[in-house]
């Protein structure tokens, strides 16, 4: 014959309820996860169970934030692995650096490409999209000094790249005319046939004109001219490619001002073309329309100014540039991104420098998506 029911359940629930509670309360203090004072945990531990949890509230009143992350994941046991601080919705804005690509959600993925079908670049199936990034770095020279630090940002631009789904090339160590052999190369793999854009990351010495060769020196000129870049992957050149985005990243000086003596780039005065035909002139920009679209290229400073780097942490843009990837892609599009890029250098600190759009011919939002 079973035993007889209790005669009272609410009260064994509540003892249930009670033991529960103090053995939460208990890992709590014994895991830190408050980061309560030592008197604080003296207090707490020499306490009785019933009133242990009141203690506990005496303690936390100002880490009510953290405390609710942990009570949150304790009940719902959402990851019992996870450490109490990870958040469990949906990627959020912080004013914090993170060192992680924020994945868009699914369902935020659809509604864009539902409410702005037309408006964005299309977005190729993850199952068969063969995605290519190209980056070329030269750190070492046969005339000009050693980029230390360059390493780093090699490391990290490979790993945000990554996480867009992107295959990485990286190539290192080149005078200009194998950077521009290397170019024709990646312009030329079929998988852009299969692809719906690629990254070009260019990271080394420069000059106004261009990026600089591993045997450049003022004698005898070793550069890569930004006109090559745009010739090689345009829509004559690299059919592949063709209405996809194109974006071209430049870490490398264009300039030896300093950034906070700022210099005109308007250009020289013009002969008068008031004696060219208007045929002429309306042939010319269409040709140009055709041949070359669906570019970016961002830059870590403005014409005429140097760009700076740190030995220790990498390139101040390059920093910059990945930390806004990794917080703004999942919700913003390329554009957005590299302004909110921009706008973490409004200020000057101890080195002042602006990055800079240019030859933007991108007809749509390039929105990324990470995760889809």
């Amino acid at each position: 014959m079973a035993g007889k029911p209790d005669k009272n359940p609410l009260k064994a629930l509540e003892s249930i309820g009670k033991e529960v509670l103090a053995g939460l309360l208990d890992n709590m203090v014994k895991k830190d996860v408050l980061k309560l004072e030592e008197s604080e945990k003296k207090k707490f531990n020499d306490a009785k169970p019933g009133d242990k949890a009141w203690v506990l509230v005496d303690a936390v009143r100002q880490k009510r934030h953290k405390v609710g992350q942990v009570l949150v994941q304790a009940f719902l046991n959402v990851d019992k692995n996870s450490t109490p601080t990870e958040e469990v919705a949906e990627p959020a804005e912080s004013a914090q650096t993170t060192d992680t690509l924020k994945l868009c959600p699914h369902e935020e993925f659809l509604k864009l490409h539902k409410e702005m079908a037309g408006e964005i670049y299309p977005i190729k199936e993850r199952m068969g999209r063969t995605r290519l990034a190209l980056i070329i770095c030269n750190r070492e020279f046969d005339h000009l000094q050693v980029r230390e630090g360059a390493e780093l940002d090699i490391t990290r631009m490979t790993e945000l790249l990554v996480g867009l789904d992107y295959n990485v090339i990286v190539e290192e160590k080149l005078t200009a005319k194998e950077m521009e052999s290397v170019l024709e190369a990646f312009a030329a793999r079929p998988e852009h046939r299969s692809s719906d854009s690629t990254f070009l990351v260019f990271m080394s010495h420069g000059i106004l004109d261009g990026i600089c060769g591993t045997q450049h020196n003022d004698e005898k000129p070793d550069v890569l001219p930004y006109d090559t870049i745009f010739r090689i992957f345009n829509n004559r050149n690299c059919l592949s490619l063709k209405d996809k985005p194109k974006v071209i990243i430049v870490q490398a000086c264009r300039g030896a001002n300093r950034g906070e003596l700022w210099v005109s780039d308007s250009p020289a005065p013009m002969a008068d073309n008031s004696a060219q035909s208007p045929e002429n002139l309306e042939d010319d920009a269409v040709y140009k329309a055709h041949v070359e679209k669906d570019f970016i290229a961002f830059c870590s400073s403005t014409p005429h100014n140097v760009s700076w780097r740190d030995r220790n942490k990498g390139s101040l843009f390059i920093t910059q540039l990945i930390t806004c990837f990794q917080k703004y892609s999942w919700r913003c599009h390329l554009e957005e991104i590299f302004r909110k890029v921009q706008l973490s250098f409004e200020k000057p600190h101890v080195r002042a420098q602006m990055p800079t759009t240019e030859r933007v011919s991108l007809s749509r939002y390039f929105y990324l998506f990470p995760g889809n």
